[in-house]
């Protein structure tokens, strides 16, 4: 059996017997065969549009919430909610990415091997959101005693059982969604890198915020009553790990990613733990306390542009190009906001994600103000403030992830498993900061209808 590596297709052709073909003489640039600009931008549009919602829905729930008496009283949930939907949003990411790849790539020859490869995965996958989920109990809890001096140890079983428990089912209800939406959509002639990605990060983080809340309130209601259920909860999800480990090292392909892949996330996840850190200060500000909406919508829409951008470039550079191979472009230092001018299809997607971004937040933002029952619109300041920041966010990471998936293919590491957990992370962080700044300024020039 041979080895296999991080950077071979999600299910490798080796598998059959069938040599992976040398092509050179491509570019990266062309992608998946017959897609077109317009073909490009309606595929792109219309998840982007329903994903979006779905950030608008999640910072409305968001702002219920953490109303309630367990937001209120354990601040270390509030950080925790950027770190556990940034956390989800990459695992769901780059399983969407990774199976892209994998059937643009037409690697799937066997039904059978196909199926035992997926659940080999999701296996993987349930295996990190368990894991992950624990260490993002544990820096919540230390940015929580840090931030308030003290943390009770109930408030830490609270944390822990609800953590867990809602990142286990977030992860396998929406691992078995995202599976059949990568494969659907090829079935149906649409290319599943312009729209799994989104629909895996926004519809996520609304999932995963509803069960958050709901655990959280299940566990701060029943802590005094009945606290051995909160151990049996989080004890049931961490003992399935042994049985994730042993259905994922079946099979070479889902193995090897028991090895590969955890840098990236769990970096992430400490960047996403900081945007927590910032969130939370800047909600405790009773002047500021409006952000909570939002930053769900810049951090959502960021993620869900950058993260098309990434997915689509990685597929190009597994088609054409072997690991550690690179376009003649990209093999000395280059300018890389060239992402931007350019005709191939790669420089197309780039401009049309940066030009959505206006358009897109102009009908999230009011989208949100008229779902909470506002009479006002946003006002001038914010609007101008808010799509100012979301522009330079989303031309940041655009910047960021075309040398970013580069550089990863030249190291000889699979840019569909390490890219977008950096971009996502990165971006909740510039985000989270950036609304801060706008809300800010909006303080000080005294537009405090806006806040």
């Amino acid at each position: 059996m041979p080895e296999y590596t991080e950077a071979d297709y999600l299910l490798p052709v080796a598998l059959y017997g069938i040599s992976r073909p040398r092509r050179t003489a491509r570019t990266a640039d062309e992608g998946p065969p017959a897609e077109t600009v317009c073909s490009m931008l309606v595929q792109i549009l219309v998840p982007f549009l329903l994903a979006g919602l779905g950030t608008v829905f999640a910072g409305l729930l968001l702002e219920v919430v953490q109303t309630w008496d367990v937001f209120q009283e354990i601040a270390a949930l509030l950080i925790l909610v950027p770190a556990l939907l940034g956390m989800k949003g990459n695992l769901e990411m780059t399983l969407a990415s990774r199976l892209s790849t994998a059937v643009n790539a037409g690697t799937f020859q066997s039904v059978g091997e196909k199926w035992k490869l997926i659940i080999g995965n999701l296996a993987v996958k349930q295996l990190q959101a368990t894991m992950l989920s624990l260490l993002a109990c544990v820096l919540s809890t230390v940015f929580g005693w840090t931030t308030e001096g003290k943390m009770a140890f109930k408030h830490v079983v609270i944390l822990c059982s609800a953590c867990i428990s809602s990142s286990f089912l977030a992860s396998l209800i929406q691992g078995v969604i995202m599976v059949g939406f990568v494969f659907g959509s090829k079935r149906f002639g649409f290319n599943p890198d312009n729209m799994a990605t989104p629909m895996a990060a926004s519809f996520g983080d609304l999932l995963t915020l509803a069960l958050l809340a709901g655990c959280s309130f299940f566990s701060y209601s029943n802590i005094d009553s009945y606290p051995s259920v909160l151990y049996l909860v989080a004890l049931f999800c961490l003992c399935l790990v042994p049985l994730w480990v042993v259905i994922a090292s079946k099979h070479p392909a889902s193995q090897a990613l028991l090895h590969t892949g955890w840098t990236p996330i769990i970096i992430a996840l400490v960047i996403s733990s900081i945007g927590g850190l910032i969130l939370e200060r800047t909600v405790s500000d009773p002047n500021l306390a409006g952000i909570i909406v939002y930053a769900p919508i810049i951090n959502g829409i960021g993620g869900n542009l950058v993260s098309i951008q990434s997915s689509r470039i990685s597929t190009g550079l597994h088609l054409n190009y072997l690991p550690g191979e690179v376009p003649a472009d990209r093999r000395k230092c280059y300018n890389p906001c060239s992402i931007f001018f350019g005709s191939g299809l790669n420089h197309r997607s780039a401009q049309i994600l940066l030009l959505l971004v206006i358009p897109g937040q102009l009908i999230f933002l009011y989208s949100s103000h008229l779902m909470k029952g506002a009479k006002t619109m946003p006002s001038f300041l914010l609007t101008a403030a808010f799509l100012a920041a979301s522009v330079i966010q989303v031309f940041s990471l655009l910047c960021v992830a075309d040398c970013m998936v580069h550089c990863l293919w030249r190291r000889g590491k699979d840019p569909d498993s390490y890219s977008i957990p950096y971009l996502t992370a990165l971006g909740d962080l510039l985000g989270t900061a950036l609304l801060s700044l706008v809300f800010l300024i909006l303080w000080w020039v005294g537009d405090h209808g806006s806040l």
